[in-house]
């Protein structure tokens, strides 16, 4: 990589590559709200598309979930779905819903919107997305966080994956827990509850987990294009080096690494462990990127990827173009949901940095 500009402009900036942040776990329980870039979401900013009357029919029906979910700590007053009076902890039917739909739609601003929209306090309400809750399962143990979780009135679960039995178990198990505390569950994803794990195992005890997931919730189908492309140009291409690392000097709070070496870091850093890795990044510039080389390093790049969609962090780069990073064998296969929506992702924050290259 070339060094700072020749005027020496602008202090140098930060490497990803240098963060390796320890996160306690009271941070991990408290950071499960909505993400900087959805604090302001609610159901009146959302904007259906005229085209797709599911969109419209999800904002009423999740507005009818909030408003039916009781924010104190006694017996629900009403409920959206049944709910037994002589057993309170265990209603009947699902305690949840599950926003299905294709990348763009807006499952996670209407996901955002059902959290802010509950009446209960911030403390008696968890938002993060599956990644996170299994990360939160491993840094608190499984009994201390069904006891953190279960006196919650709402568990929100966005970007809902299942790559691997133990996950699906875990995942089950304990949401068939919070479900017995009284717990109501929201989740987003891009496939079917019945049909998750589809192309990735066959295991008869995996798809009978799935199968128990499936009843927890109502599906609720979001059709529609993935917003970030309506009426919006392609994604700038990729810049030159010089470019880029310029870009990163003279832009204040920006990072600046190459793409191969980060890579390398994010196996050496856990994922839970990636939002802190940007605390107080305001633009992240790489150098080289190249197709990544294999799935695990594909999937810690899905999480990366999300964690500064998040946050907002636009991202300048050189070498290939975010539509090149995963082969087409991983597109193709069992976690190519995961690797489109960090392209649609990427290409978004793609666009947010262009002003940068520019100024």
């Amino acid at each position: 990589m070339s060094g700072p500009p020749a005027d020496g402009s602008g202090a140098a900036p930060a490497a990803l590559t240098a963060r390796a942040p320890h996160v306690p776990a009271d941070r991990l329980v408290a950071e499960m709200v909505p993400p900087p870039r959805f604090q302001g979401a609610r159901f009146d900013t959302y904007l259906p598309d005229p085209n797709q009357a599911s969109q419209a029919e999800a904002v009423q029906v999740l507005s009818a979930f909030a408003a039916g979910i009781d924010g104190g700590g006694g017996p629900a007053r009403r409920r959206w779905f049944a709910k037994s009076p002589r057993k309170p902890a265990a209603p009947k039917g699902p305690r949840g819903v599950y926003l299905d739909g294709g990348y763009g739609v807006g499952k996670t601003h209407l996901l955002a919107s059902l959290w802010h929209a509950t009446p209960a306090p911030p403390e008696r309400k968890a938002f993060g997305t599956f990644v996170e809750l299994t990360n939160l399962v491993g840094a608190l143990g499984f009994q201390q966080t069904i006891r953190t979780l279960g006196d919650h009135r709402l568990l929100c679960i966005d970007e809902f994956e299942l790559d691997d039995p133990g996950d699906t178990v875990l995942v089950s198990t304990l949401l068939g827990k919070l479900v017995d505390s009284g717990v109501a569950l929201a989740a987003t994803s891009n496939t079917l509850p019945g049909k998750l794990g589809e192309g990735r195992f066959a295991a008869a005890d995996f798809l009978r987990e799935i199968q128990g997931l499936s009843a927890h919730f109502r599906p609720l189908r979001i059709d529609g294009e993935d917003y970030r492309h309506r009426g919006l140009p392609e994604a700038p291409a990729p810049y030159d080096t010089e470019t880029v690392i310029r870009t990163a000097h003279r832009t204040p709070g920006a990072s600046l690494d190459d793409f191969p070496a980060l890579l390398e870091h994010l196996s050496k850093v856990h994922p839970s462990r990636y939002g802190a890795m940007c605390d107080g990044i305001r633009a992240v510039c790489l150098t080289d990127v190249q197709a990544v080389p294999d799935q695990s390093t594909a999937l810690r790049l899905v999480v990366l990827a999300d964690r500064l969609y998040d946050r907002e962090i636009p991202v300048l780069t050189s070498g290939k173009a975010f539509d090149e990073l995963f082969s087409d064998e991983m597109l193709r296969g069992g976690y190519r949901k995961k690797y489109f929506r960090a392209i649609s992702r990427l290409t978004a924050l793609a666009r947010d940095a262009a002003p940068l290259a520019a100024g």
